[in-house]
């Protein structure tokens, strides 16, 4: 049997100097970790026999119809410009049509060198690829916008990162698309006006066919980006590289490196290792996507007539996003609170709740989901803390119809911990792939109890905190 993948290549349809063709890193012997059949049902892909998966989603066998290629972009990493950039480890295979009518694209994460690698090996080692695999789909389940995992592949050749020798893995990502604002941002820095209008008139037709001019484009993924981060903030979320070339035009979260999801709930919460000035922490997302805007809103301008005007304009559209994340924030903490739509009158009452949970050290996700059953004030060092807050809260959500569908709707009661996270791959390293896939059937039903899972709420032992996460590159 041949696998069937119903490839079509718009993307590869575009002007050569958007991307490099060329085909993955042959690798010696591919063994499947899991196939993600749901998903792959989405895609119109039929099952073939595990060899013929690992396979193809190694990159050892071009499927029939793909049209591989390494896309090209710039970026601001950390707030430093890099003209060039493009995708180092990772190859598009190309696009599919899912049975929703919305096209996607499959992308090989992991797969080799290639023109961008900037003297990287072009290559990911199983952690990486296990972690994006676990975090991508529970970010689905959650019900936030994300790429999503369809495979995961070991190459059964080494990988050597500064920990020595590592076992080499491949990822298969279904995204929206990967255009980024680091794309827009490669063609204005280069001055390539044909080129940026090649790029905004494929987006637009892609993504928001509605829109009728670059200040309605900037204005449209402005509105995807402040609901994906108050989104983010909501479940406690930390991106760790919110660069530019991370951000997706389609609002999708992408390129899960050092992700992490906090556990002690503190505002400037950071993991990732290489952010060591805290430019991408919990509660400095809602700041930088602003700052992405601002660049993506500087990369559209040249399009337009009266580039003065434009500036005017696209100023305003950014300037007003703080408002719109605050709304959104709003709206999704309201939720967490068991309010269906809360107003500005209710925003002090969910501020405090959470200065009190910095105070008593309280943990994010279960303090959240005790709101519901009575047991947040155990979350707390001095329940007191808790108990001064309670009496407003219960005040205010008596004004509500049914407060406890909404908060169960709202606060997950399972997360991707970073301890487990971390537990999952160490056990996968050794051969054991059994905690990796009880993780992953657990946070396909977040929302839901599961007494068999209990272990998997518990915050870490001071022994099993995380307090670095890693890219992997």
């Amino acid at each position: 049997m041949t696998l069937v993948i119903p490839f079509q290549n718009s993307y590869a349809d575009l002007p050569a100097r958007f991307y490099t063709r060329q085909t993955a890193l042959h690798v010696r012997a591919p063994r499947l970790i899991r196939f993600n059949r749901d998903l792959a049902a989405e895609l119109g892909i039929a099952e073939v026999p595990d060899p013929e998966l690992a396979d193809v989603f190694s990159g050892n066998q071009v499927p029939e119809g793909a049209t591989p290629l390494a896309q090209v972009y710039a970026g601001h990493q950390f707030g430093g410009f890099s003209p060039q950039l493009g995708d180092g480890r990772a190859l598009l295979l190309g696009e599919v049509i899912d049975r929703n009518g919305q096209r996607r694209d499959i992308q090989l994460k992991g797969s080799g060198p290639t023109p961008y690698s900037r003297m990287g090996d072009g290559r990911a080692w199983l952690g990486p690829v296990l972690r994006e695999y676990v975090v991508s789909e529970a970010m689905h389940a959650l019900g936030l916008p994300t790429t999503r995992a369809l495979a995961a592949v070991e190459t059964g050749e080494q990988v050597y990162r500064e920990a020595g020798g590592l076992p080499g893995a491949v990822l298969t990502r279904v995204a929206s698309s990967h255009l980024r604002v680091g794309t827009f941002q490669f063609f204005a820095a280069r001055r390539d006006l044909d080129g940026l209008r090649t790029l905004y008139d494929y987006t637009v037709a892609r993504h928001y066919p509605h829109v009728e001019s670059p200040a309605h484009l900037l204005a449209e993924v402005i509105r995807a980006q402040a609901r994906l981060v108050a989104g983010w903030l909501s479940i406690g979320f930390i991106h760790g590289v919110m660069n530019t070339d991370n951000t997706a035009i389609s609002g999708e979260t992408i390129d899960y490196g050092p992700c992490a999801f906090m556990d002690t709930y503190h505002p400037q919460t950071v993991f990732s290792s290489i952010d060591a000035r805290g430019r991408y922490a919990y509660d400095n997302q809602a700041h930088v996507i602003v700052w992405n805007m601002a660049q993506l809103a500087t990369a559209l301008v040249p399009l337009m007539p009266d580039q003065d005007e434009a500036i005017e304009d696209f100023t305003a559209l950014v300037h007003a996003m703080p408002d719109q994340i605050e709304v959104e924030w709003r709206r999704a903490f309201g939720r967490k609170i068991g309010l269906a739509e809360a107003t500005a009158q209710d925003a002090p009452l969910i501020a405090d709740l959470l200065a009190r949970m910095v105070e008593g050290r309280a943990d994010f996700t279960n303090t959240f989901r005790g709101l519901i059953d009575g047991t947040a004030r155990d979350q707390f060092l001095d329940r007191a803390t808790f108990d001064t807050w309670e009496p407003l809260w219960r005040a205010r959500i008596a004004q509500e119809a049914d407060p406890e569908a909404v908060m169960r709707a709202a606060n997950p009661a399972f997360i991707p911990r970073n301890h487990r996270v971390e537990q999952m791959i160490e056990a996968a390293v050794a051969g054991d792939y059994a905690p990796f896939e009880r993780l992953l059937d657990v946070l396909a039903r977040p929302y839901i109890d599961q007494p068999d899972a209990a272990d998997l709420k518990r915050p870490p032992t001071p022994s099993e905190v995380v307090e670095n996460t890693f890219c992997g590159t």
